[in-house]
């Protein structure tokens, strides 16, 4: 078990070497959710995680003869840039395992550091167990994502720097995955407020750590968009933490994550990946559970694949109703789809795509299904449209 000297041993060791993120209230995402919000920018760390945190930590501590043989990490993203970096930085050899499903932009990412980049498994545990092979093998240290006093004594600095700039949090909102960052967090914020209440967040397809501590039998999933909390297993000395400090557990879905991506990037003009939303997607499919508390929130990571960032725009659009599907049915002559062009625009609507369908349609011979998508101001303004539309003769429906 680590203690709160350990974790001020650990701030005192990495001032310098990683930034002390802000901690700052967000006006406009207290006013809806009903929580005095804060959020804690730690996906403005250089690799855009927390993750450097117990990486520069644990390999600062390192002895000489350690050092010269280097360290392996397991990883699929986040804590594979963290230690690569920080061994690039203390000079450190870095052998870096991950599975073969890997997106090739987290490989080169990490390569960029200057790790040694080994492919193996179809797994995280099979790259695990090879990562653990090559440190007997070889001599290098192991360094685990999770389950280790210097890398959860690391990422509890966060905890602490989060209570220095706003010492007046009522809760703590925290991401989890293997533990490290909600057991070292909830281990300070208990050190320095006794009466703080921490929360863990889990996404519904991994919620290893909430059966562990709730007794309860959620089934676990595949993939989820937070794959930096999608852990199977977590950590032993983090469950030992949690068990004592955690007062509660909160499962979030796929769309609440991909709406607090959305909500922080329009709002905020910060990006976040999916576990790096996960508390704020608790606050808004949970507000009762927080209205009128001050409520400190940890965006953990800001790694995200530009393709998947643009479907979740995309999709929260459609959620939010500002890109809404119409269909549309008109006679099939000239001239009707200009007047369907012009209902539109004179409601203010833009039109994005249109598609005719003749052959696959159960209407008259001579007539012709439209679909539009449209850019909206949202639902009132999507009625808006439909009203113009028939006003002007046309049968119409959002699909």
């Amino acid at each position: 078990m680590i203690t709160y000297d350990d974790i001020e041993a650990a701030a005192r060791r990495i001032q310098g070497q990683v930034l002390e993120t802000p901690c700052l209230e967000s006006r406009t995402l207290s006013a809806l959710t009903g929580a005095q919000v804060f959020l804690k920018f730690e996906n403005l760390q250089y690799t855009a995680s927390f993750k450097e945190r117990g990486a520069c930590n644990k390999l600062s501590q390192l002895d000489a003869d350690a050092r010269a043989r280097g360290v392996v990490a397991m990883s699929a993203g986040n804590h594979a840039q963290g230690v690569a970096y920080h061994a690039q930085r203390l000079g450190l050899r870095a052998v870096i395992v991950m599975p073969r499903f890997t997106p090739g932009v987290k490989i080169e990412r990490t390569r960029g550091f200057g790790a040694e980049v080994v492919l193996h498994g179809d797994s995280l545990d099979e790259a695990r167990a090879y990562a653990r092979e090559l440190a007997e093998r070889e001599g290098l240290t192991f360094v685990h994502p999770y389950d280790d006093p210097a890398i959860v004594a690391g990422q509890g600095t966060v905890g602490l720097e989060m209570l220095r700039a706003q010492p007046d949090l009522d809760t703590l909102v925290v991401a989890t995955g293997g533990g490290g960052l909600i057991g070292g967090v909830a281990l300070a914020a208990h050190a320095i407020r006794p009466d703080i209440e921490i929360v863990g967040v889990q996404v519904q397809r991994f919620p290893a750590m909430v059966n562990a501590m709730t007794g309860s039998h959620w089934p676990q999933g595949q993939t989820t968009i937070a794959e930096g909390i999608a852990v199977g297993t977590p950590g032993e000395l983090p469950k030992a933490i949690v068990r004592e400090h955690v007062a509660d557990w909160l499962l979030v879905d796929e769309g609440d994550i991909e709406q607090a991506i959305v909500m922080l990037l329009e709002i905020e003009k910060t990006l976040v990946e999916g576990a790096g939303a996960a508390g704020l997607a608790a606050l808004l499919r949970h507000p009762q559970r927080f209205r009128g508390k001050r409520v400190g929130l940890i965006l953990c990571g800001g790694n995200i694949d530009p393709l998947l960032l643009a479907s979740i725009i995309e999709r929260g659009l459609v959620r939010a109703g500002r890109l809404a599907r119409l269909r549309v049915n008109a006679r099939d002559v000239p001239g009707n789809l200009a007047r369907i062009a012009t209902s539109v625009a004179d409601a203010g609507a833009n039109i994005n795509e249109v598609r005719h369908q003749r052959a696959f349609s159960l209407l008259a011979a001579q007539n012709v299904e439209i679909e539009l998508v449209l850019q909206t101001r949202g639902p009132e303004h999507v009625q808006q449209v439909l009203q113009a539309l028939r006003d002007a003769g046309f049968e119409s429906a959002v699909i």
